[in-house]
């Protein structure tokens, strides 16, 4: 199992920690929600054997502290976040890219504005709610969100946004009868303590993201689009299928749900290396 080596980076407004292992081409995973750069321990180790692959912390979470604490988050600083980092650990060669969730959304902003240094890039789930023909409907979940997030607190605003994720079947993060692999388990404490940044502000400012349609057509060569199998009928899914159908390329499906990372992570692992290979 190869060692990370951790290193950190500075960027406008942050440092940003980051772990390396392995070697061969550069695969940068960007990870969603408050998961960070723990987010992939549990795919990286196999990824490792083909590529060198490259996680971190956004700015804000974890490790990677911000110089302004109250600092508004956009888009497209996040995806040039990851655009310094392909710079300083694949100068010379495009990069492979995975996304999930909010950092799939970063992923996308990145293959549209730097597409020089991007080879390919798999978008797992990213919720660009705008492009959906409803989407006034989820500018009000997120606004509901935040005024409960104001009025009452985090685990009210997670419940009202959980609802508004899913259909009624199940949630789009692991119940509290799921068991989980050991290593997502013992991240709960981080993942709880990031958890107000991420309703705070991620939310707000990734969901309320247009990603350029034109120019992810003229770009669609380089894009794969994901969803988990398990997540049909869920928001998460819809806008990974629309912008599918709207670019005329096939829809990707990954184990498990919109946190499969986490609930599968072989089978994930073993989907993510096939799709970078085809």
């Amino acid at each position: 199992m190869p060692t990370p080596t951790a290193g950190s980076l500075r960027v406008p407004g942050a440092t940003l920690h980051y772990e390396v292992r392995g070697q061969g081409p550069l695969l940068l995973l960007i990870p969603g929600g408050t998961g960070g750069s723990a987010a992939f321990d549990g795919i990286a180790d196999g990824l490792a054997a083909e590529y060198t692959v490259a996680t971190y912390d956004p700015r804000g979470m974890s490790r990677s502290v911000l110089e302004e604490p109250e600092a508004e988050q956009r888009v497209s600083e996040h995806a040039d976040d990851a655009f310094r980092i392909l710079g300083l650990l694949s100068p010379r060669e495009p990069a492979r890219v995975f996304g999930a969730s909010s950092g799939a959304i970063a992923a996308l902003h990145l293959l549209t504005a730097r597409p020089e240094r991007v080879e390919r890039v798999v978008a797992h789930e990213p919720p660009v709610v705008e492009v959906l023909p409803d989407a006034s409907e989820h500018r009000a979940l997120v606004a509901r969100v935040q005024e409960t997030f104001r009025t009452q607190g985090l685990m009210p605003a997670m419940t009202v946004f959980a609802a508004g994720l899913t259909t009624g079947r199940g949630t789009t993060a692991p119940t509290a009868g799921t068991r989980l692999p050991p290593r997502a388990a013992a991240r709960a404490d981080r993942t709880m303590a990031d958890l107000p940044y991420f309703v705070g502000r991620i939310v707000p400012s990734f969901m309320s993201y247009v990603p350029d349609l034109r120019r992810l057509e003229a770009l669609s060569d380089r894009l794969v689009l994901a969803c988990g199998q398990d997540s049909r009928g869920e928001l998460p899914y819809r806008p990974a299928a629309f912008l599918a159908e709207r670019l005329g390329t096939h829809l990707l499906h990954f184990p498990g749900g919109h946190t499969g990372l986490t609930t599968h992570p072989a089978e994930f692992g073993e989907a993510l290396g096939k799709a970078f290979r085809a």
